[in-house]
């Protein structure tokens, strides 16, 4: 396109390092970075910035994949660190964010250009760290079905979250995690709204 470059794009999922971790709710972010980086032929696992890191090239943008190892209630910190280390006085990167959310029944998605953090921890840490709700976010759905609204104060417990899901919860999470993937390429193709568009519609149940 006439020669212009791109920015680089920083696509982070929120969650907890450690094996006990792995499958839990609050690990969706995580899980979708792996599947991006399964479908880009690529590993993160570089350790940058306080974060596992890979590099990947996606929609024709290169894509920096993150997974910070500073607990869920620090990612500010390590976010902020890489959008300084991929920035420069003349360009900034761009920052997309994948993280799991209660208000949403479980492997359904809504993509957001900017808001609040609806509680989640993760969130208010980047906003905090960033000063500015002004990024793009993936929410991905992980109440259990039928208990999306009425209970969102419950789920929104530390024991939830952080319990490991049963084998038939992380099959539906599993297909969340496809449309996250297939949410963050749609964006860096089409746009921010022309993903709301397109993955929006079909998580509104």
């Amino acid at each position: 396109m006439g020669g212009v470059e791109l920015a680089p794009v920083l696509v982070v999922g929120l969650g907890n390092p450690g094996p006990q971790y792995q499958f839990t709710p609050h690990n969706a972010g995580f899980m979708a970075i792996d599947r991006i980086a399964e479908r880009c032929g690529v590993t993160v696992s570089n350790r940058r910035q306080r974060s596992l890191t890979g590099k990947a090239k996606l929609a024709g943008r290169d894509v920096l994949l993150a997974k910070p190892e500073t607990y869920m209630n620090h990612s500010g910190e390590a976010v902020r660190a890489l959008l300084d280390a991929m920035s420069t006085e003349e360009q900034a990167a761009e920052l997309i964010v994948l993280y799991d959310d209660v208000d949403f029944a479980l492997g359904t998605l809504k993509v957001k250009e900017r808001g609040s953090s609806a509680g989640h921890n993760g969130v208010k840490s980047i906003t905090g760290s960033l000063g500015t709700q002004e990024w793009v976010r993936v929410r991905i759905g992980i109440a259990p079905q039928g208990e999306q609204a009425a209970n969102t104060a419950r789920l929104r417990r530390l024991e939830f979250v952080v319990a490991p899901l049963r084998k038939a919860e992380l099959a539906l999470l599993d297909e969340g995690i496809d449309k996250a993937a297939d949410a963050v390429e749609a964006i860096l193709t089409d746009g921010v709204a022309a993903a709301m568009n397109r993955f929006n519609q079909r998580s509104a149940e």
